[in-house]
């Protein structure tokens, strides 16, 4: 027989170890495997129950599945109840053995008793496959019309399992659902509106469906609104919160995108708005999800103001949880109604100050989503004010952000200078080197600002207390413009009047740098590089600059090391050349380097500024000597770093790598290259430049030297054709395109073919007429047909793909490409890019715009034109790369298109 339930759990908890309890559970576990073959039917319930016990202290308890199975199948309600129970706790839809029960769920759906038919429903409902919820929809339909409401409620709630489990039962019960909305027990009207929402959600039909039905939602809701105190469903002085949840849910789902049912709903939304209460937690819950359906709905101006502003007495709240929400929620609305929410811009700005941690950075992102133009300077000016109170843990995002909104938005560049030397200043090891080389792109740009600059510079400087970026931004103009801080050159109006500084203080300041501790090696070796170029200016200085420039002739630093010995040389034996070598740089090239900026990773753009979205700052390569003008391309390739060689005579010898090369060693040599969305290949025996052709299904293409020219930028220099033979060019993929470059044709090739035009097949032909591709007004459709496909889909973005040809070249493939977003951000500054094998062309011409609106409300389209050059051996294949941001932070999600219909 055993002993009892209750002794066998006072047992368990008297044990001291875990030794002592498997002890207990294995005797235990013998006992019952014992009295299941025995049979022992009077303590079979009990038994189970022991099991349940054991199942949820984690020990296996498989060897009692079956007999729960047989409680099922008892008469009596005490052995049903174990039965179902064990059923629901020890097995799971992916268990064979449920197939069993079916029959016995069938029976007990059909019993007289309530309970035992409830049970039949809280197990199917909790367990069931889609093969049981396709043999049993039959009786839960039935069920939904039964006069009792205790069934009524359980069939509800059993019929969102089976819709979820197949959907295509939809229509089936799309009627019955709609029967329960009448209904007048609460608990019918939760499970039927939880089923309504089911249905809307999983089929299309359904929701045109219930958009039928707003009125008898709002009828539901006003009732609820209106009604007087009912004991039954009163929580919190509030009438059943939990149904007027469940229907805003649904008035939410129906009103989306539906101008009639938002106009229909629009009055009961602002009742409920109005007269909830908010002093209670029922009825914040209630207002958080009245404010969500008002955002969703096409609702009108009005009712949206009364929204956000029930999400701004949020934000006066005591309680973290609530102000956290509002935040979330604010941040989720700005964009479609910026001003309404400006109008707590205040109370925003207080929770950037707030105790709590996520509160305040929630608060950040909403007051980054809420400067512009106009208050672009009350904002950073508060936010300048906290910072300098704001905990050491805080600092960086918040000294992040507000440089992206100087940037983003600065009304001029004195205003923008100033800004940033108090950021700076402030939180100067915080500034990222990207930020500080930005302004100095700007500073080099701006002549008419140099002098007030490198004044304004040097008094701060003055409380320089180890702030990385502060000492290089000034010691760097000190070296380019430490005449100007002398002489008091370019003085602007209103400037505030500056101590006479001489050479010698100027000098001390890059001593300073020079020997306090804090500066790391990158600001020293900008230190002696402006010495050696104020060496020039300060003539009366130049001993001292060379006893300080000699002091790292022993550095244990090699760059600091090898500037101290080269910079000794010119001072001491080339004082003839000195001022042309260490003249002013030239103004900085915006355009290239935001051709840099774009693709910092591995591959190389355009250099067509317009390629670049707005709110990307540019950041600036520090020069250590006068530089040397290049042709669009070279730049580029000396951006990249790439070591292509520039000799333009045939007989220099080529002793550099490739660039082909290098892009593999960029991709990771003897690795394969993979994606994070894509399964990775099987590593080849030729190391990184075979197994990125087997990822691509390239083959042994090392014979090809197929290539196309660069339309927007300067052609290549000419290499060496004897030292471009001795190895076969790398067949790599094609650089990345960027959609946003009007004029940018195929840059597919450029790396691995060779440069000299008389090696090249085909080199030189005109590249939308010799592709075979034709212009933007040649289209043609008529062709074969292909099926349109899903290329890339990730948790918001979904980019498909649609397929024309024309019939008399089917090499050339015209793709429709698609871009839509499902989440409910909006993505701004989005870029496309794509890659194909080296066999393929590809052009992409300017997508529609570069904004996708939340909840696909709205599309970006582009063209793509790919020539296949071994069609018909070959099949597509191209890697994409997506970027855009949501509330201005950046995303990057990159995949691979393997599945382009045959024959393309």
């Amino acid at each position: 027989m055993g002993s009892r339930l209750r002794d066998m759990i006072r047992a368990v908890r008297a044990c001291k170890t875990a030794a002592e309890e498997r002890g207990v559970i294995a005797k235990e576990s013998a006992n019952l495997r014992t009295a299941f073959k025995e049979e022992d039917q009077d303590y079979r319930h009990r038994n189970v129950a022991k099991l349940m016990f054991i199942h949820m202290l984690g020990y296996p308890t498989h060897f009692g599945q079956m007999e729960c199975l047989k409680l099922i199948a008892s008469p009596g309600f005490p052995e049903k109840r174990i039965g179902y129970l064990g059923l629901m706790l020890l097995l799971d839809e992916r268990q064979e053995v449920l197939m069993l029960v079916t029959n016995s769920l069938k029976n007990d759906l059909n019993h007289a008793n309530q309970f035992i038919a409830g049970l039949a429903l809280c197990a199917l409902g909790n367990i069931c496959t889609a093969e049981m919820a396709r043999d049993l929809a039959p009786e839960v339909e039935k069920l939904l019309h039964n006069n009792n409401s205790y069934i009524r409620k359980k069939a509800a709630l059993c019929s969102v399992r089976i819709v979820r489990k197949v959907p295509d039962l939809v229509e089936n019960l799309i009627s019955s659902a709609t029967s329960l909305l009448s209904d007048k027990h609460h608990g019918v009207l939760i499970a039927g509106i939880k089923l309504c929402t089911e249905l809307c959600e999983a089929n299309f039909s359904a929701l045109e469906h219930f958009r039928k039905q707003t009125s008898s939602l709002v009828r539901i809701l006003k009732n609820l609104v209106i009604s007087g105190y009912a004991p039954e469903y009163d929580v919190g002085g509030i009438t059943d919160p939990f149904l007027q949840i469940r229907v805003l849910r649904l008035l939410r789902l129906v009103g989306r995108g539906d101008a009639d049912s938002s106009d229909i709903m629009s009055d009961i939304l602002a009742q409920v708005a109005t007269n909830t209460e908010s002093n209670k937690n029922a009825g914040n819950a209630i207002l958080y999800e009245c404010v969500l359906t008002i955002m969703a709905i096409e609702a009108i101006g009005g009712l949206r103001v009364l929204a956000i502003n029930i999400l701004g007495r949020f934000l006066g709240n005591r309680d973290n949880n609530i102000r956290y929400v509002a935040l979330n929620t604010l941040i989720k609305v700005v964009a479609v109604d910026t001003q309404a929410v400006q109008r707590h811009r205040t109370t925003i700005v207080e929770c950037v100050k707030d105790s709590d941690i996520s509160i305040r950075r929630r608060a950040l992102e909403l007051v980054c989503a809420l400067v512009n133009e106009s208050n672009v300077k009350t904002l950073t000016k508060e936010l300048l004010e906290y910072l300098k109170v704001s905990d050491p843990e805080f600092k960086p995002d918040l000294t992040t952000k507000i440089c992206y909104l100087v940037q983003k938005f600065f009304p001029n560049k004195r205003w923008y200078i100033d800004q940033m030397i108090k950021v700076m200043v402030e939180a100067g090891r915080f500034v990222k080197d990207d930020i500080s080389r930005a302004l100095l792109l700007l500073i080099s740009n701006a002549a008419e600002l140099q002098g007030y600059t490198v004044r304004s510079l040097y008094n701060a400087f003055q409380k320089w207390d180890g702030q990385e970026s502060l000492a290089q931004v000034t010691v760097w103009c000190i070296g380019e413009y430490g005449e100007m801080l002398v002489h008091h050159m370019n003085e602007l109006d209103g400037e505030e009047p500056v101590t006479q500084v001489t050479e010698a203080d100027t000098v001390d300041v890059l001593e300073l740098v020079l020997k306090d501790f804090r500066a790391s090696s990158t600001t020293r070796a900008f230190a002696l590089t402006a010495l050696l170029k104020v060496s020039s200016r300060f003539p009366s200085c130049t001993e001292r600059i060379k006893a300080l420039v000699l002091q790292y002739k022993g550095s244990l630093v090699l760059e600091l090391q090898q500037r101290s010995i080269e910079f000794t040389s010119i001072l001491s034996k080339h004082e003839n050349i000195k001022a042309s070598l260490v003249e002013k740089m030239p103004v900085l090239d915006e355009a290239t380097y935001i051709a840099k900026k774009v693709d910092a990773a591995d591959v190389a753009f355009s250099t067509d500024s317009k390629s670049v979205p707005a709110t990307v700052l540019p950041a600036v390569p520090v020069a250590n000597g006068p530089t040397k003008s290049k042709s669009g391309t070279n730049a580029l390739m000396d951006l990249l770093n790439l070591n292509v060689d520039e000799a333009s005579t045939p007989s220099a010898p080529q002793t550099r790598k490739s660039a082909g090369d290098v892009l593999l060693d960029l991709l990771g040599g003897n690795s394969s290259f993979t994606s994070p969305l894509v399964a990775s290949p099987v590593q080849g025996p030729s190391g990184g430049a075979d197994a990125l052709l087997d990822l691509l299904s390239i083959g042994n293409a090392t014979s090809q030297t197929t290539s196309s020219p660069l339309s927007t930028l300067e052609p290549f220099p000419q290499r060496n054709p004897e030292a471009a033979s001795q190895k076969p060019s790398n067949p790599v993929p094609d650089l990345l395109s960027q959609n946003t470059v009007s004029s940018q044709k195929d840059s597919y090739s450029s790396f691995t073919a060779d440069f000299k035009k008389s090696s090249i097949p085909g080199a030189g032909f005109d590249l939308l007429g010799d592709l075979g591709i034709g212009s933007a007004s040649s289209i043609s459709t008529t062709g074969p047909v292909y099926p349109p496909i899903v290329a890339f889909q990730s948790s918001g973005l979904t980019v498909s793909f649609e397929f024309s040809k024309q019939s008399t070249n089917l090499p050339a493939t015209v793709i429709h490409a698609t871009y839509t977003n499902t989440s409910s951000n909006t993505y701004t500054d989005v870029i496309f890019q794509a890659a194909v094998p080296k066999f393929m062309q590809l052009q992409l011409e300017p997508a529609s715009g570069n904004v996708l609106p939340a909840n696909s409300s709205g599309t970006v389209t582009q063209v793509i034109r790919v020539n296949n050059s071994q069609h018909g051996q070959k099949s597509l294949v191209m890697r994409i790369r997506v970027s855009y941001k949501i509330n201005g932070q950046e995303v990057l999600e990159q995949g691979q298109v393997n599945n382009f219909p045959p024959g393309l």
